[in-house]
């Protein structure tokens, strides 16, 4: 009879040995292709927020939306509903936060000024997000955020420079395209993003979003990445990441990383 011959031992090893190679080389690969995927949905979504924060604006005789998330607030004779309500963790500063019940999370957001021209939920997460939590991007401070204890001037519309805007028209000197409006933080937010103004210091944590940086609108409606450089940037984005971050921490960052964001957040650096 016909002896059929099969593969040998070490045949069989070299073949194991050649798949684990194109494995090693393949997988990186495809989830850098997925990541780069996620990271053009979040673009997306920043472009369609801003596009809806323009068009708040122009309904509102160029006064734009309150971004201090989760609180509807009074000044003066004005009342300002704030962009989204409180969609916040219960532990937000927790290394695995709980997130609010869905149903809770999806009345915040139609809850807030920017539901009747942004009413997608989609909208308002990055395919990156935490998982169960439906809102990732937060509004800059300077951009009628949150003012009290940030450090910084807000009586200074007589002809000069104006950092607290709340108005389209007033953000001229700096240019549109050179003041950022959202980001993707990664998580749902209190209030809005804070970065120091009269110190070389941050406030809120950098973020690690899609390779060490964030997603960023502006408020010309472009968006762009911001890619961190700096070893301390990057310290402090992975602390934030695993919960052992503390807002406003004391430590001096005298970063270029820094400040990009302050000049993005006040366009210009107080100090």
């Amino acid at each position: 009879m016909r002896r059929v011959r099969g593969f040998t031992l070490i045949e069989l090893l070299v073949v194991i040995a050649i798949i684990a190679i194109l494995l090693a080389v393949l997988i990186p690969a495809i989830n850098s292709a997925r990541e780069q995927g996620k990271r053009v949905v979040c673009e997306n979504n920043l472009r369609q927020l801003t596009l809806g924060w323009s068009m708040y604006a122009d309904d509102s005789k160029g006064k734009i939306v309150n971004g201090e998330a989760g609180n509807n607030r009074t000044i003066g004779s004005d009342k300002e509903k704030a962009w989204i309500g409180n969609a916040i963790s219960t532990n937000y500063r927790a290394i695995s936060p709980t997130p609010r019940p869905q149903a809770e999370q999806i009345a915040a957001i139609k809850s807030g000024a920017l539901w009747p021209f942004c009413n997608d939920l989609s909208m308002y997460k990055c395919p990156t997000g935490r998982r169960g939590e439906m809102v990732t991007y937060t509004i800059m401070d300077s951009m009628n955020g949150l003012t009290s204890g940030r450090g910084l001037p807000t009586s200074n519309r007589n002809g000069r420079t104006v950092l607290w805007v709340k108005q389209l028209s007033e953000i001229s000197s700096p240019a549109p395209a050179s003041r950022a409006v959202f980001l993707d933080e990664g998580k749902a937010s209190p209030d809005s993003y804070a970065v120091h103004y009269p110190l070389c210091q941050w406030w809120d944590a950098p973020m690690s979003r899609h390779g060490m940086g964030t997603c960023v609108s502006w408020a010309d409606g472009h968006v762009t990445m911001w890619k961190w450089k700096n070893a301390d940037t990057i310290k402090l984005a992975k602390d934030d990441n695993n919960g052992t971050y503390v807002d406003h921490t004391t430590a001096i960052q005298p970063a270029d990383d820094l400040k990009m964001v302050q000049l993005s957040c006040w366009g210009k650096l107080g100090y």
